[in-house]
């Protein structure tokens, strides 16, 4: 084994990962790299091109930069466990109303699991993946804390609240100091010009097409059939229309809702006990409170009383201050200032400068809507 350890690098065929694994390399440390299969869109019942991290070409790409650095790889099939575990709760999630966040499931439950899993089989002291986000160990207390990436545009630090203390310290982030325009520079003087100038997918890894509602349509058999027919309501509880089923929406959605009111109306709540989908003006999106379940502090182990943080309600949000204060595993977040789009099932995550302070599923409020049949027109 060299002087720095051995690792074993998660290898999707892209240029973040391809980087992470000969910068590791020529770094001295024993590079192992690993590919796992996740998802083949034959099971998802297109016929679409396969493209991304688990398409044949991808890894392909990843085995042959592996051989020619001199390092071994692998490819691991984790179908099963990614399919029973993340694509089922995927489909759970929007037939209860709320918007899943799989990339989180996925990083927490799978990809960081079987990471370590078969780092232990191979003897590796660590993992490392191409996220662009930072870990350091706090001198003061001791935790491993996770904080933003250089690059404010492609920080990835979101999507790695659920990450437990014991895995993250055996985690490296090595692109968390560069910009992704110095990554694909990096990967130009590697001779890998086809690689440096791939396109990034931004598409959720099981669903072609970015087409989730053909995708449950087809996991859920005859759903269109039980769940079609159901009201457009306003907050009020009037009935203006009727849609083609509550899974179909999203909260904060505006396009798409095949209705003309007149003015712009957007998806303010999604009712699935009586298949009803609550529709408002923008101002009416507009909330003050959260509340957050299933919450996994990263940089400290409690929260005594309450704490000023910037929350983002997803992934690209830039965030709003806010106080957060922890009772058991939830969080109620009382924002500064109204904001849009807090969508039940998204994830809200804590922040206190970059640092990440942790996070968790944002929950359904009670409705508010009459669930009675009786609703006027």
């Amino acid at each position: 084994m060299s002087k720095q350890g051995r690792v074993l690098v998660a290898m999707s065929g892209g240029v973040d990962s391809s980087v992470t694994a000969v910068m590791l390399h020529e770094q001295g440390y024993e590079v192992i790299g690993l590919t796992m299969k996740t998802w083949d869109y034959a099971s998802s019942g297109s016929s679409s091109k396969e493209t991304g991290c688990c398409s044949l070409d991808s890894i392909n790409d990843a085995r042959s930069l592996a051989v020619n650095y001199g390092f071994p790889h692998y490819i691991l099939d984790i179908r099963n466990e990614f399919g029973d575990f993340v694509i089922d709760n995927f489909v759970e999630e929007y037939l209860a109303g709320r918007t899943p966040n799989p990339c989180v499931l996925c990083n927490t439950h799978i990809k960081w699991e079987a990471l370590l899993k078969r780092a232990n089989m191979l003897d590796c002291e660590f993992i490392a993946t191409g996220h662009y986000a930072n870990i350091r160990k706090s001198e003061k207390t001791g935790r491993f804390v996770v904080s933003k990436g250089l690059d404010a545009n492609k920080d990835q630090s979101y999507v790695l609240w659920g990450v437990s203390q014991e895995n993250l310290s055996r985690t490296m982030l090595p692109l968390g100091r560069f910009h992704k325009s110095e990554i694909r520079q990096m990967a130009m003087e590697m001779g890998q010009a086809e690689l440096a100038q791939k396109s990034e997918s931004y598409e959720i890894c099981f669903v072609p097409d970015n087409d989730y509602r053909s995708f449950l349509r087809h996991r859920v058999n005859d759903l269109d059939e039980k769940v079609k027919g159901g009201n457009f309501v306003l907050t009020d509880g009037k009935i203006v229309g009727q849609h083609q089923g509550y899974p179909f929406y999203t909260v904060g959605q505006r396009k798409g809702l095949g209705i003309a009111l007149g003015e712009p109306v957007f998806v303010k709540e999604i009712i699935p006990e009586t298949n009803t989908v609550v529709l408002g003006k923008k101002e009416e999106l507009e909330r003050v409170q959260a509340l957050v379940r299933n919450v996994n502090l990263v940089k400290y182990a409690s929260l005594e009383g309450p704490v000023e943080a910037v929350t983002k309600i997803r992934y690209k949000d830039a965030g709003t201050l806010s106080t957060i204060e922890q009772e058991g595993d939830t969080m109620r977040v009382d924002f500064h200032h109204a904001v849009a789009g807090v969508a039940p099932g998204q994830s809200a995550v804590f922040y206190e400068g970059d640092d990440l302070i942790g996070g968790g599923f944002i929950m359904r409020e009670n409705h508010r809507i009459p669930a009675s049949a009786n609703l006027e027109h």
